[in-house]
């Protein structure tokens, strides 16, 4: 096993999570509907899709969808992005406002939209930038604060053991690292070596994230980095049974048995009245497209 404990949640300033899988927040596909999947099938800890910090903005209805949460999902983590330490500490406060548990910093998107606009993992190239936006986010809220990023911009530059030191210096509470540059995107395999290297440099709590994509797979990456816990991205897509498996096999050793046609089916069609309940009839029929293709 793990030296890791599996059976004690990781604590992220006053929130003692469940345990420690957890799901990755991905754009357009971390809404509320797939995040009450997963937290029902044993995800930890679920985050919101991508919020933009300019707040002039939540209005729209793309921004207020993507604010949108059960009553009972807790803890409820918010995601901003952006570029501007000012307007970044804004949107944390009012998010903590609004009702958010937790306020988790995207500096790891790799989307050319994003990073034009110097957001993302744009910012891994100006660790100046960084550490003025992560001070403060931090000061302006009472909840804790975490980082989402990478191991840098480019093959040349992997700095982030310099980033994850910054942000534990600034007071982030969590950091979770995907094992690839920004330019890597989505291509090659990630690379789990300078994770395990951040995880005995830092004291607070280091998630491991990228190409994990099954029970075998999550033992392996805990073990080869000593990480706290670790994130479920794109192999939760369609999958959400996928928590289920990874907390079994990292507690038992054993393999848990796939779901059965019968309850696949159910799954799908709470995804599917999930979707309806929070984006309409007419607008979720186009909404459940994609999610429900996922199966």
């Amino acid at each position: 096993m793990s030296e890791v404990d599996q059976n004690t949640g990781i604590k992220i300033g006053a929130i003692r999570l469940s345990g420690n899988v957890m799901l990755a927040p991905m754009a357009g596909i971390t809404d509320s509907p797939f995040r009450q999947l997963c937290k029902s099938m044993g995800a930890a800890l679920t985050t919101s899709e991508m919020l933009t910090a300019d707040t002039s903005l939540w209005g729209t209805e793309k921004s207020r969808l993507r604010q949108q949460w059960a009553a009972d999902e807790h803890p409820k983590c918010v995601q901003i992005a952006g570029s501007d330490p000012s307007q970044m500490a804004v949107a944390a406060a009012q998010s903590e406002q609004l009702g958010a548990d937790m306020i988790d910093i995207n500096m790891g998107c790799p989307a050319k939209k994003v990073c034009k606009k110097w957001a993302g993992s744009a910012l891994l190239q100006d660790e100046h930038k960084v550490k003025q936006i992560l001070e403060s986010v931090v000061q302006s809220v009472s909840i804790p604060v975490t980082l989402k990023t990478r191991l840098g911009w480019n093959r040349e530059n992997k700095n982030i053991l310099s980033i994850a030191k910054i942000a534990e210096d600034s007071g982030i509470q969590m950091i979770s690292i995907h094992g690839r540059t920004r330019c890597q995107k989505y291509s090659g395999d990630a690379e789990y070596r300078l994770i395990a290297t951040a995880k005995k440099e830092l004291s607070i709590p280091v998630i491991a994230n990228g190409d994990i994509t099954d029970e075998k797979k999550a033992k392996q990456v805990l073990d080869l980095t000593k990480s706290d816990g670790i994130m479920l991205g794109r192999a939760a897509r369609g999958n959400p049974w996928v928590f289920a498996s990874v907390n079994e096999f990292l507690k038992t050793g054993t393999f848990r048995l796939g779901p059965t046609l019968i309850e696949r089916k159910h799954v799908m069609l709470k995804h599917l009245s999930l979707i309806h309940q929070v984006y309409g009839e007419e607008v979720g029929v186009k909404m459940a497209r994609k999610p429900i293709g996922w199966y």
